[in-house]
């Protein structure tokens, strides 16, 4: 039986050795198992060369304030915090509502509920009140810990017991100073590896969010796929630019850099400004960077080369990372921006792992302990491009979900079937690398061509006025459709028909005929869920004149109205005639 310690010992064997990682690793086997009890204070906080070193290091960029906890300090405290939340009630199965920013008892209570045998439903601290009052109704939710800014946000919700972190005058809430609890905790009982542990909230980019959860399998072991991804090594400062509350934060603010032993380095900024945090990576030697693409997009922006940093390892997830990002990084920096792919239901599925060879616009190679399979669309015949599925029998990846809470006391969780259906098209070649072509509910066809949003948005955004494009199907008498971008400009630049002509010919030199943007709309921004994914299921309303959100339209500029690209059309029409 494979332990998690000999698992995790195993990926660091075989750091760079994807071949021999895949061939050989197994999931540690399901047993009791209480990551924040057996591995975070057993080993972590109890290893003489490790419990001195910080956990956690927060760095407040606004004021130079900052805080650092090791360790054997984060396994006491959450200890303590364990126990004030037992005194207060709370017990094994109960659900905890956490919407908490990135300050210190997000992650002490996120290990006091671990140990309780809690389930934890996390939130971002952006969410509104009807959203909230939705997580406690769908999610069962009997506790809500938060901060004194949200309070105002629960005034409806009675029935819940309530706890501030900090100071209100709101009546009703309990103040969280859990300093004069037991720092020794003992469980009720074993927790068993498939006790639930997290209950993730959806971004619902096109419908309302799904309830996915989780674990105490599922993401503190399936993270080692994560850890393996990201090139984690004990003692590495990790930081990680994502919001808490979701499932990403939990990827590489949480499980996977302390599978590793490393220390959570985190950044926080009144508003994000690039110049300044580069100065704290460069000033702090943070070996390990995780991104989101829309960060690296705004860092791209600054004069890289003159930052001189410590840093190992770069990684980006969420979406596909464009190649024009990858390559000014690697002309800045000499490291390459590795991707990684998995979902709020996984850990990490498929990765760049370090060492690998790179293939422009593949999103890399299945991670150790996954085996995923591209199946159909339609037709659910396996090829080398379909829907990226999951085994859910004997050969079912740890770090795939329980399954999908219905959100209604007493009734199961929707069964997955004999497989797990990503939802994600992917493409595969030869040498096992899957390239990403986008949401099954996003890809179309104009022309009986098939169309990826993505690729057509990649290019776009190499357009220097282009900051951010939005690709949908745009209807179309002749066509049935035709691909339509949405476009959001960078400062300084004004739609204009000279640039949506420039915009046209920047596509016309990049993409085949059948794939060309043939109109664009310049907007100011382009509707959001609230984790910052384009909601192109909203700009596909609007176009067909549906969308009563009151997202503001733009001005459109048709193809057809340029007189300078007729030589071009007529060529396309010709082609598509012969």
């Amino acid at each position: 039986m494979t332990s998690f310690v000999e698992a995790r010992q195993f990926l660091f064997d075989h750091r760079e050795d994807y071949a021999g990682a895949c061939a050989a690793f197994r999931w540690p086997e399901p047993a009791p198992f209480n990551w924040a009890l057996d591995w975070f204070d057993a080993h972590l906080a109890a290893d003489p060369d490790g419990r001195d070193r910080p956990a956690l290091w927060i760095v407040e960029t606004a004021t130079g304030n900052q805080v650092q906890l090791t360790f054997a300090e984060l396994s006491r405290r959450s200890n303590q915090a364990a126990n004030w939340l037992r005194a207060l009630g709370v017990k094994r199965g109960d659900r905890v509502l956490l919407p908490l920013g990135n300050i210190t008892p997000l992650w002490e209570v996120m290990l006091a509920a671990m140990k309780l045998g809690a389930v934890v439903i996390p939130a971002t601290t952006l969410l509104p009140e009807e959203d909230l009052a939705d997580r406690i109704k769908r999610g069962a939710a009997k506790v809500v810990v938060t901060s004194a800014d949200q309070v105002a946000k629960f005034r409806g919700q009675q029935e819940v017991i309530r706890v501030v972190v900090g100071e209100t005058d709101e009546p009703g809430w309990r103040r969280y100073d859990p300093s004069a609890a037991d720092a020794t905790f003992t469980p009720d009982r074993p927790t068993e590896a498939d006790d639930p542990l997290l209950l993730y909230f959806t971004s619902g980019t096109t419908s309302v969010p799904k309830l996915v959860l989780h674990t105490h399998r599922s993401y503190p072991v399936g993270h080692l796929s994560t850890m393996y991804w990201l090139g984690l090594r004990p003692g590495d400062i990790h930081l990680n630019i994502s919001s808490p509350g979701w499932a990403k934060h939990a990827w590489s603010s949480f499980f996977a850099p302390w599978n590793a032993g490393a220390t959570i380095f985190i950044v926080n900024q009144p508003r994000f400004e690039a110049r300044s945090l580069l100065d704290t990576v460069r000033d702090r030697r943070v070996a390990t960077l995780c991104a989101p693409p829309t960060v690296w997009r705004l860092l791209v922006q600054q004069d890289l080369a003159s930052w001189k940093t410590g840093l190992r390892e770069l990684a980006s997830a969420g979406e596909p990372l464009n190649p024009e990002v990858i390559e000014r990084v690697r002309r800045a920096w000499g490291l390459t921006i590795r991707d990684g792919y998995g979902q709020t239901e996984t850990s990490c599925q498929v990765g760049n792992s370090p060492g690998q060879k790179l293939k422009e616009g593949s999103m890399g190679r299945p991670m150790p302990g996954y085996a995923p399979a591209l199946r159909g669309v339609i037709d659910d015949a396996a090829g080398d491009e379909g829907e990226i599925c999951l085994p859910t029998g004997d050969d079912r990846p740890a770090g795939l979900m329980q399954g999908y809470d219905t959100g209604v006391p007493g009734v199961p969780l929707q069964p997955l079937g004999a497989l797990y259906r990503t939802g994600d098209v992917a493409v595969r070649d030869a040498d096992g690398y899957l390239t990403f072509v986008g949401r099954s509910d996003d890809v179309f066809k104009a022309s009986d061509y098939r169309i990826s949003p993505f690729e057509l948005e990649s290019v776009l955004i190499e357009h220097a006025a282009v900051a951010e494009a939005g690709v949908i199907p745009s209807p179309d008498p002749i066509r049935l459709a035709v691909p339509k971008a949405f476009v959001a400009l960078t400062p300084g630049s004004e739609p204009s028909r000279e640039l949506a002509l420039d915009v046209f010919r920047h596509v016309r030199g990049h993409l085949a005929p059948f794939k060309r943007i043939r109109r664009i709309e310049f907007v100011a921004d382009l509707p959001k869920t609230i984790s910052g994914k384009i909601r192109r299921v909203q700009l596909r309303a609007a176009e067909v004149g549906k969308d009563d959100s009151g997202w503001e339209r733009g001005v459109e500029f048709v193809e057809d109205d340029f007189p300078e690209l007729k030589s071009d059309r007529d060529a396309d029409v010709a082609g598509a005639a012969s």
